[in-house]
């Protein structure tokens, strides 16, 4: 058997993630401000990329239309004039005699206030506020001024915890002390550092740092800087005057508390049913995040891709919102420009190079756009009987239905619908939203929506008295008789996931609130 080399063309087809693929696959699964916030890096990046401001440029007024409003307003004020009195001249008269001779009488006849002051004395300056400062005493049409120092400055729980040390204590070792314990403080207001170990970094005793920290504790808001949950909350009765030992035995169990253990609680704590409901309804209006309040970051309001609108006729109006579309454009006459100019080999690459990208950036945008109102459309069509009546008409959706709709691949369908929101009359939902599981039918018809049966379940729940608290097993049954074939494990899962409560905890808290309205 010889070897020898040879040359063979094969011609093959594959598919090859290319640099422009890959962005094109990454601009689609993006939100709206992170696809900002790549196109505002591109913009920086690239020198042949500029934004397209000619919208803007358009609802704006024309430089023209605008000297040409000017022009109609002078005449019409000159008309104006020509009509009016002379009493209404705008010409101000310094001299106080030629008032007199216009008015034709004298100034203390037109003044009474002036009491027949000399024409000559001046009218006194008001004083200059004695508590004002310098910047106060400035001209309001001043054009300098900042718009952001009459905003309220935003105060956090460590300058807050800061300024009332500051007061409370005056010794610098253990006001040093104190700036250390607030450093461990989060943003619920808890303690998470160890005493020892900040008293062995900072070289104190133990006992002054404990000392310090229960001096923390009682500063405002109430519960601050306590090192876990039972703390806070004991924080807090001392300060209302109701930390009394069967309180005290209640914080003590709280994991009997949230488990609705009343039976237990009720023979820890030594009390009958009245007490411990008045109890846990003492326990209930207390703050267990006491930080919460401070430090806070703003949220961010969803702003969505897609409007959904009823058209007349009773179809949808889908259409994306422009507002979260990045519009740039390729600047072709400044590519030339600078090509005819460039001389070196490197140049004409990097420009070469710029162009592509510039244009592939444009192109994935526009076919970003595209994609998403195909998908949106398709969606849509499939759930009308949502916009139109309701969660409780959501239809099961699964991605490859709408891929093969649209005909796209489930992992494209995947990408668009990811962190991307629809507005529509019944509120913003993600696109991820409308595809739900199918659960089967009991009587053979069409499959019901997973998120429709939540719906069913919580409505079942809401709707249920002290007397007749509905277990899953009778779930399962009114759900059956409602045409829903789903096991019991099933509503057990959908109501975990709701956060409700099995029945015999609702009962127990049911039972509770009753007692404690009587």
């Amino acid at each position: 058997m010889s070897l020898s080399p040879k040359l063979e063309f094969r011609q093959t087809q594959s598919l090859v993630m290319t640099p422009q693929l890959m962005q094109a696959i990454k601009l689609l699964q993006l939100s709206n401000l992170d696809l900002v916030t790549y196109v505002d890096a591109e913009l920086e990046r690239n020198p042949l990329l500029e934004r397209d401001e000619r919208e803007e440029r358009a609802e704006s007024v024309s430089e023209p239309d605008r000297a040409a409003e000017l022009a109609e307003d002078r005449a019409s004020a000159a008309d104006a004039e020509d009509g009016r009195p002379d009493w209404l001249e705008t010409r101000l008269e310094i001299s106080p005699d030629a008032i007199a001779d216009r008015l034709d009488t004298d100034l203390a006849n037109v003044f009474p206030d002036d009491h027949g002051r000399a024409s000559g004395e001046s009218t006194p300056m008001p004083a200059t506020d004695p508590w004002s400062t310098p910047s106060t005493r400035q001209s309001v049409s001043s054009d300098d001024y900042n718009l952001e120092a009459f905003v309220a400055e935003q105060r956090s729980l460590t300058d807050l915890l800061a300024d009332q040390l500051g007061l409370a204590i005056g010794d610098p070792t253990r006001r040093l002390i104190g700036y250390a314990l607030i450093d461990e403080v989060d943003e619920a207001g808890y303690m998470r550092g160890d005493v020892e170990a900040i008293a062995d970094r900072l070289g104190a005793p133990v006992e002054l740092v404990e000392e310090t920290l229960a001096l923390l504790q009682s500063f405002e808001p109430t519960g601050v800087c306590a090192r876990n949950l039972t703390e806070c909350l004991a924080i807090q009765l001392r300060e209302r005057n109701r930390f009394d030992p069967p309180m005290a035995a209640l914080i003590a169990h709280l994991d009997l508390a949230a488990r609705r253990d009343f039976n237990a609680l009720k023979r820890i704590c030594g009390v009958d049913d009245e007490d411990l409901a008045e109890m846990i309804a003492e326990l209930r209006a207390l703050n267990p995040k006491p930080g919460a309040a401070f430090d806070t970051v703003p949220i961010q309001a969803i702003v969505p891709d897609v409007i959904v609108r009823a058209a007349p006729d009773g179809s949808w109006l889908i259409e994306l919102n422009t507002e979260t579309l990045p519009r740039v454009l390729v600047n072709q006459s400044y590519y030339a420009t600078v090509a005819r100019t460039s001389k070196k080999d490197v140049d004409r690459a990097y420009l070469a190079e710029c162009l592509q990208t510039a244009n592939w950036l444009v192109k994935s945008l526009d076919q970003r756009a595209k994609t998403i109102l195909k998908v949106s459309t398709e969606i849509v069509r499939q759930q009308d009987a949502f916009l139109a009546h309701g969660v409780q008409h959501l239809r099961p959706l699964n991605l490859k239905t709408v891929a093969e709709a649209i005909g796209m691949h489930e992992s494209t369908v995947s990408r668009v619908t990811s962190n991307k929101y629809m507005a529509t009359a019944r509120g913003i939902f993600e696109l991820k939203y409308f595809f739900t599981s199918a659960i089967a039918s009991s009587e053979g018809g069409e499959a019901h929506s997973a998120e429709a049966v939540r719906h069913r379940i919580r409505s079942l729940i809401d709707a249920e008295s002290v007397d007749d608290v509905l277990s899953d097993d009778t779930l399962v049954k009114l759900l059956r008789d409602s045409g829903i074939d789903i096991a019991r494990r099933t509503v057990a899962k959908y109501r975990e996931a709701l956060k409700i409560p099995s029945s015999v905890q609702r009962r127990r808290e049911k039972l509770s609130a009753a007692v404690t309205s009587r």
